[in-house]
């Protein structure tokens, strides 16, 4: 496709794409001769300085002469030398943007290539604009603003505390906006559904302020009664209350010039709603008990999955409070608004479940297709669990469709009846998955049994027949063990 688009369209197409800010190195790595030289054209075009080659032994050589600022390199299904070939130059050349291409037919190459140290990948066969789209994305990294750019990477690609997974635009967007919101001291309001890193921005916004240094205090609103959230924000003094046989500081005191994270602040009541706002204003709070007030010195960083103004209008939520923690909003993305992000994500989650069990897990082309047509209602909370739950099911390293939950098992499927349904192509080198009623029975009880954690009375009762056809089912598809089965 891209071969035959460049004779057609490159030259009127090129013209409008923007010249990168300086002439960065690139370097292609590709077999196929006409993909190579058509990356090369359009690359040139557009300012870079670019080599080539088909051969990775060749590559290792233009390397070690001249450390390249991009490589784009392809990485044939089955191949392990391209992936070595990104190892070994995020090893030697950290700051070397990575670009791995690979066929429909091996998504899961894309994924390995993330782990190696890739930071974005195409998918053959690609248009002009979409190579177009990822150079500019690698060029970005090399803006003068260096400050900015290594705080955007440090939040993009830490695996330690605050580390946020995502190259999609909608994360570049909130990278862009953390790297200037955690160098302040202003309060900051994180809206976004359960599951999107709400307390994991809240982390980040502090470990990467100017006092990092100082304590985290995180409060869950939702989950205290209100009378133990105000001896928690304020403190008490010795004989308040039954049980307070000596006087102790509130968060807000303790944070001595941290950060207090208040989860859930949409479930905060009126009357606390109300001590909250004169804490803010007046930067002091009164210890439940006490007749003298205490000076407080803490960042506020708030969140909450409801809507507030809704919430204003009804008058369940403070205007003015509202108005206070609201001076800097952050809107979370939801998972299915950033789908590209799902192998990034599941790759790093797989990283530490494997570290953890000393296997390294990965998960087929079937499964990780099956993700990415998911909708995740419960965000990168449910996605880790889903992961998490196929390596505690999987019999192997290699995750499958049965292992995933019942109705990402169900959702898989009906993508296959589809497939057949609609003629499509089988990529090459897969063989049709066609599924008999017999598997999806299978298939059916296996997930049953499995979302059921092994209860096989309450999986007759879900799938809606007796317990005695359940255990003739078993036997006649010979399933010993069903949460260890395939």
């Amino acid at each position: 496709m891209l071969e035959t688009v460049l004779n057609t369209r490159v030259m009127e197409f090129i013209p409008q794409l923007a010249e990168p800010p300086v002439r960065l190195h690139l370097l292609v790595v590709d077999a196929d001769s006409a993909v190579r030289s058509a990356c090369a054209e359009i690359a040139a075009s557009l300012g870079y300085a670019v080599e080539s080659t088909g051969d990775l032994g060749q590559a290792r050589s233009l390397l070690r002469g001249r450390a390249a600022d991009i490589l784009l390199v392809n990485l044939p299904p089955g191949a392990s030398l391209g992936l070595e070939l990104v190892s070994e130059v995020k090893l030697l050349y950290p700051q070397t943007a990575v670009i791995a291409m690979t066929s429909s037919a091996s998504v899961n190459a894309a994924v390995e290539a993330m782990r190696c140290g890739a930071s974005d990948y195409l998918t053959k066969p690609f248009a002009i604009d979409e190579l177009s789209t990822v150079l500019d994305r690698a060029a970005s990294s090399f803006a003068t603003d260096s400050a900015n750019r290594q705080l955007r990477e440090r939040l993009r690609l830490s695996q330690g505390l605050g580390a946020m997974i995502g190259r999609s635009v909608e994360m570049e967007k909130l990278y862009r906006i953390l790297s200037k919101v955690a160098q302040s001291t202003h309060p900051v309001l994180v809206l976004g559904e359960s599951g999107t890193g709400k307390e994991l921005v809240a982390r980040t916004i502090h470990a990467y302020g100017p006092n990092a240094q100082k304590p985290f205090l995180p409060v869950d609103c939702g989950s205290l009664v209100p009378t133990l959230i105000e001896s928690e924000l304020f403190g008490y003094v010795k004989g308040a209350f039954t049980g307070a046989n000596r006087s102790k500081d509130g968060l807000l005191v303790s944070a001595e010039g941290g950060t207090v994270f208040l989860d859930e602040i949409g479930e905060l009541s009126l009357d606390l709603q109300a001590k909250l706002l004169r804490a803010l204003q007046e930067k002091e709070v009164r210890p439940v008990g006490a007749t003298h007030r205490v000076p407080i010195k803490a960042r506020i960083v708030a969140a909450t999955n409801r809507d507030l103004a809704v919430m204003v209008e009804k008058g369940t939520f403070r205007k003015d409070l509202f108005y206070r923690l609201n001076v800097v909003n952050l809107r979370l993305p939801s998972l299915r608004d950033r789908r590209e992000d799902i192998p990034l994500l599941a790759a790093h989650f797989l990283d530490r479940i494997s570290r953890e069990h000393g296997t390294k897990f990965t998960l087929s082309d079937e499964a990780l297709r099956t993700m990415m047509l998911h909708d995740w209602p419960g965000n990168v909370r449910e996605l880790e669990n889903s992961v998490e739950r196929a390596c505690a099911l999987s019999s192997g390293p290699v995750l499958h469709l049965g292992d995933l939950p019942t109705q990402l098992q169900q959702q898989g499927l009906d993508a296959r009846r589809a497939a057949v349904t609609d003629g499509e192509a089988i990529p090459a080198g897969e063989s049709p998955q066609v599924s008999t009623l017999a598997d999806l029975e299978r298939q059916a009880i296996l997930g049953a049994i499995r979302a059921l954690n092994g209860d096989k009375l309450q999986a007759a009762k879900l799938l809606g027949i007796g317990k005695t056809t359940l255990y003739r089912k078993l036997k006649e598809y010979g399933i010993a063990d069903p949460l260890r089965e395939k």
